[in-house]
């Protein structure tokens, strides 16, 4: 499966850990991951009022739902990402830095004034493509 990281001058250079846009061969399966949160598989949630530590555990959920499907982090094209405070944004790109590897996946990132939790921080959905089995 080939991603293809798209860039194009006409538009300003990302200022934070993602692509402006992603192409994707679409010759496997479309695995729409629903948004994860900083809740650990024990059922506690990771790293309260430390947006990298629940940034860190929502990677690694989402690192864990995609690779039950079959793929792995790179087969991930697109991820929105909701949070409680943009003041974050570089702390949460720092740690994606950790997980995702050029062609980075497209990305939108946007403040949100609740989430399920009040101790949730940042919460992440993804789609990935990834190969038939």
């Amino acid at each position: 499966m080939s991603k293809q990281q798209i860039s194009t001058g006409k538009l300003r250079e990302p200022n934070g850990h993602f692509s402006q846009a992603t192409s994707i061969a679409a010759a496997g399966r479309l695995v729409f991951i629903s948004g994860m949160t900083a809740r650990t598989p024990e059922g506690t949630i990771a790293g309260i009022g430390d947006i990298e530590v629940q940034t860190r555990q929502v990677c690694e959920n989402l690192k864990a739902a995609v690779e039950a499907a079959g793929g792995k982090l790179e087969d991930i094209c697109r991820v929105d990402v909701y949070v409680r405070n943009i003041e974050h944004f570089d702390k949460i790109h720092k740690v994606r830095r950790e997980y995702f590897q050029a062609p980075l996946p497209a990305s939108t990132m946007v403040e949100v004034s609740k989430l399920v939790s009040a101790e949730y921080l940042i919460e992440i959905s993804a789609i990935a493509v990834v190969e038939s089995a």
